[in-house]
């Protein structure tokens, strides 16, 4: 596996196989987000046994993920870290070298960002003034080529990379009011299944194409101009040419 300076990972085939178990996949993203912890610690977070957890650490470790923290613990309780920040898929070559394998890994991840929504939906109505103001759920049907869904990638990855700030757990610092927000992009081609000689332009799906009302008018429009033209959203990091994995 190459590994970027940016701290994260690309996935060769080996590495793919190695986390295409979504257990896996939750354990890397528990390390990364909450720092070093043990097998029972994340047993309990998981709500498996720590015998489960203990293997599959073990078996990440041997792909490289993650790695035994010896800084902490003792003989009798071993401590594990991520060595990643993130983790990078360049989908289209593996999805055709471990195609089993690739389908396995994108769909744990998709789990794993569906339980992340869902987890942040159950604390919404507690969560501070200032947090819920800054949530966000929007999707937009569009038409676009291959190309221009690309380009539209690369847009969003720079925007997100603008705002990526240093993690105070390797010594930097952050305002003091700053907190964790994952964005999530997912960019879904949708093809149409009567091809492009019907006659018909499925420019909006019937369901679920929809952005959050910040103006409260019911509207569904956020609109930065004052005619409605203007619309933003949040999104994942998870599909095209080089997804990545928390």
């Amino acid at each position: 596996m190459a590994a970027p300076h940016d701290g994260s990972v690309v996935l060769d085939a080996k590495g793919l196989r190695a986390l295409a178990h979504p257990l896996r996949v939750q354990l890397v993203g528990l390390l990364r987000k909450f720092g070093p912890s043990t097998a029972s610690r994340l047993a309990e977070r998981l709500g498996v046994n720590s015998g489960t957890t203990s293997y599959h650490l073990r078996q990440l470790g041997a792909a490289g993920f993650v790695e035994e923290d010896t800084t902490r613990g003792n003989a009798r309780e071993r401590w594990w870290r991520a060595v990643h920040e993130l983790t990078r898929f360049d989908g289209l070559d593996l999805i055709e070298q471990e195609p089993d394998a690739a389908m396995a890994y994108l769909t744990s991840v998709a789990t794993a960002d569906a339980m992340r929504v869902q987890r942040v939906l159950n604390e919404l109505r507690t969560m501070p003034t200032e947090w819920r103001a800054s949530f966000d759920m929007s999707s937009w049907p569009l038409r676009l080529t291959p190309e221009e869904a690309e380009a539209l990638q690369d847009e969003l990855r720079s925007v997100v990379e603008r705002h990526r700030r240093p993690d105070p757990a390797y010594g930097d610092t952050e305002p003091p009011d700053a907190e964790r927000v994952t964005v999530v992009v997912q960019i879904l081609p949708e093809p149409d299944d009567a091809g492009p000689d019907d006659g018909h332009h499925r420019d909006h799906e019937p369901h679920g194409d929809h952005e959050r009302d910040r103006d409260g008018d019911g509207s569904g429009n956020r609109n930065r101009d004052g005619d409605g033209s203007r619309a933003g959203g949040a999104g994942h990091d998870s599909g095209g040419r080089a997804p990545r994995a928390r």
